[in-house]
Parts: structure tokens; C-alpha cells; sequence
């Protein structure tokens, strides 16, 4: 795993907002030193992952982020199902801070 958080967090109020970097088959992010709980986080890949074609038809996977708590979950929608990303991107997450 190599997941990087920018070093200058913005803090308003209770929450927290980070920024930062996930690599290539990266799954999840532990952002429990820094937030109590997630509200929302956005995911954005580097490079788009490359298609797969069904029945003829090239499907681009989907980016998903879920999260539970303090951890974020990614993952590619593919004609396989969720799988780990094959390339890295950026993070934005804000929350309540811990």
C-alpha cells in the first residue's frame, strides 16, 4: 500500500478535510489517525483502466468508493465485479475530526 495524505489538512468547526494519493491496487484507506468518522469521499484515478469488452462491446470500469467508519473501500466495476484498481489516483475525504 502506498497511500500518502497531504501534510496540510484544512480544519473548520468539527470536521476535517484531507487530500492525498492511493497506488495501483490499493483497496482501502485508514483514515482513522486523523477522523473520527467519514462523511463523504471522492476518488479520482490518474489514468482511465482499461476496458473489457462484453459481447462485442468495450466497457469502461467505474471507479467505486464505499465507506464504513473511518475506512474508505475502492474498487473497479468491471465485467468481473469489483476488483482493485490497476492504477493509482487522488483522494478527497472530509469528516468529523477523531
Amino acid at each position: 500500500m502506498a497511500i500518502t495524505f497531504d501534510q496540510r489538512p484544512t480544519v473548520f468547526g468539527d470536521r476535517i478535510i484531507v487530500t492525498g494519493t492511493f497506488a495501483a491496487s490499493d483497496t482501502s484507506i485508514d483514515l482513522s489517525s486523523m477522523m473520527g468518522s467519514v462523511d463523504v469521499c471522492i476518488a479520482n484515478l490518474s489514468t482511465a483502466e482499461s476496458g473489457v469488452e462484453v459481447a462485442g462491446v468495450e466497457l469502461q470500469p467505474t471507479l467505486a468508493v464505499t465507506f464504513s467508519g473511518t475506512t474508505v473501500t475502492l474498487g473497479t466495476f468491471g465485467a468481473g465485479g469489483l476488483a482493485a484498481p490497476t492504477n493509482g489516483g487522488t483522494f478527497l475525504a472530509i469528516g468529523r475530526r477523531g
